[in-house]
């Protein structure tokens, strides 16, 4: 679908590919088949390849001819994805590489013809010394030395083709490196970063259908005299499907189209974003309608206990949320903690100007200053309607900023090691990203008349509005010693189980006599 048209493909932007998602969504098997190929398989080919590549992989990888797939996960690194250990060594001659491992849990690993493959080879740095690097492959079946097992046997996306794919001795032209030797983990991120944005879309379209299937369910099924679809509770859960879809597809579409910019500009922390609200969101959803289906909804002979197994795995795949909070929080944390190195430098220096506007800035902040980032009034881009809401998100933002400079100056450098700690950071951060996005998108539709733009902004301001309620308990929670948080208690207790390998509280039937 993004391959190029001189090579075969649709060169369709990452707006369009993310539109399609929507509709491929509604078969998980059949959308992780075509990711799996497209969204991984053949974009380090792609983003990376040379032009000599490009033209001999891709026709056939757009007609499909030839299918492709991603091999980054080991039986010993799932998402400590540098610590792999299948190698490639350099022959004698210099003209091939003989790659030996094992790669576990590989989407279209029975199917495919073309691998992109990551595999640790020696590399000779500036000061002579060798040392080993990642390097990426396109490596064909018909190498030879290339075998697979038998498909895994899944929770949920059973349609698709999972399984493990070995290499022994297979011997991979020195043209086939993706990149350059030594590049492959830049390599990998990039491919991965690119491709996660549009589980914002899918997840949005599957949950779309949902809805149309479960409020018919609603409007026509009754129990004590009404319909399912008018008690409060069963309106909640249709609330909540509308606000989770409504959002996770404004933030896929506001990164989507950051990305189509012109220079590839790095919309990784976006994509991420992207994928853990709306694998998490997704999960949500597909309970709630289980929930409104009721027993229907848990029999096989219906899809909607297909799209909670199908759904599962959202959550895990193309980097764990745990580990993409992680990368949230301490991307942006990075860049904050460059600034208040630079002004602490400043002040060191005797600069006596940033010394006062730092005191002047925490004076304010202790004071609870109006907070104005030119959203509303005058000369704001937000529509009137959304201007409370654009207020909250100001007042977030802003209170947000103080949070992280306190969090760097308590913490420094060792902040990398406090999880829990990052996860608020992170999930503030998320929830910013998806007010901002949610907003601009409702102002639009108000701005250009869209139909039922009223729904948006009444969709908006519920999402808002509970945002920012999480948002304010999170960063309480990130106060120094606030009684909010529980962060040491969490991790006494998890240390004592773990110690044990046990649940270690005593039965309530146990005695003392």
């Amino acid at each position: 679908m993004q391959i190029p048209e001189e090579y075969g493909g649709l060169g369709l932007s990452n707006t369009m590919y993310a539109r399609l998602g929507e509709i491929t969504s509604l078969d998980g098997s059949i959308a992780v088949t075509l990711a799996a190929h497209q969204a991984i398989g053949l974009k380090g080919i792609l983003i990376a390849g040379t032009e000599e590549q490009k033209a001999k992989y891709l026709p056939r990888l757009a007609s499909g001819e030839h299918i492709a797939a991603f091999c980054l996960t080991e039986p010993g690194s799932g998402s400590d994805a540098a610590s792999i250990q299948t190698r490639a060594t350099l022959s004698e001659d210099g003209k091939h590489f003989l790659l030996n491992g094992s790669k576990v849990w590989i989407s279209n690993g029975g199917l495919a013809s073309i691998f992109t493959v990551f595999a640790r080879t020696e590399v000779v740095d500036k000061d002579g010394q060798v040392k080993d690097k990642i390097t990426a492959f396109i490596v064909e079946r018909d190498f030879g030395g290339v075998s697979h097992g038998k498909p895994e046997d899944k929770l949920g996306i059973r349609g698709s083709n999972t399984c493990e794919v070995h290499f022994e001795n297979t011997k991979v032209p020195i043209e086939n490196v993706i990149g350059e030797v030594g590049g492959g983990f830049k390599v990998a991120m990039n491919i991965l970063n690119s491709g996660r944005f549009s589980m914002g879309s899918a997840s949005a379209g599957m949950i779309k259908k949902l809805i149309e299937l479960t409020s018919e369910y609603a409007c026509t099924r009754k129990q004590f005299n009404k319909k399912l679809s008018q008690f409060g509770l069963i309106q909640e859960k249709f609330c909540l499907m509308a606000v989770k879809a409504y959002v996770m597809e404004s933030m896929a579409y506001l990164t989507a189209g950051m990305m189509d910019r012109p220079g590839f500009p790095d919309c990784s922390v976006e994509a991420a974003m992207v994928k853990v609200f709306s694998s998490e969101g997704a999960w949500a959803c597909v309970s709630e309608a289980l929930q409104i289906l009721g027993g229907l909804g848990y029999m096989k002979d219906y899809p909607y206990e297909r799209y909670l197994r199908d759904t599962r795995i959202l959550l895990i795949f193309e980097g764990t949320n745990e580990i993409l909070r992680m990368y949230i929080a301490l991307t942006g944390m990075q860049h904050a903690g460059k600034i208040l190195t630079d002004k602490i430098k400043a002040i060191k220096k005797g600069n006596v100007g940033v010394a006062l506007g730092e005191f002047m800035t925490r004076l304010q902040e202790s004071l609870g200053r109006k907070v104005d980032l030119g959203l509303v009034g005058h000369h704001g881009v937000v529509h009137p309607s959304l201007q409370e809401n654009a207020k909250k998100l100001e007042e977030n933002i802003h209170y947000f900023g103080a949070t992280v400079r306190g969090l760097l100056s308590r913490f420094g450098k060792t902040i990398v090691e406090e999880q829990l700690v990052l996860k608020r950071v992170a999930d503030v951060v998320i929830n910013l990203y998806a007010m901002t996005a949610a907003i601009s998108r409702a102002s639009r539709s108000i701005s250009i008349g869209l139909r039922n733009h009223d729904h948006e902004v009444l969709l908006t301001n519920i999402f808002c509005t509970e945002a920012y309620f999480k948002n304010n308990y999170a960063m309480a929670q990130l106060e120094k010693y606030a009684d909010e948080n529980l962060d040491d208690s969490i991790k006494k207790a998890a240390k004592q189980i773990l110690e044990k390998r046990a649940y270690i509280c005593s039965h309530p039937l146990d005695r003392t006599f």
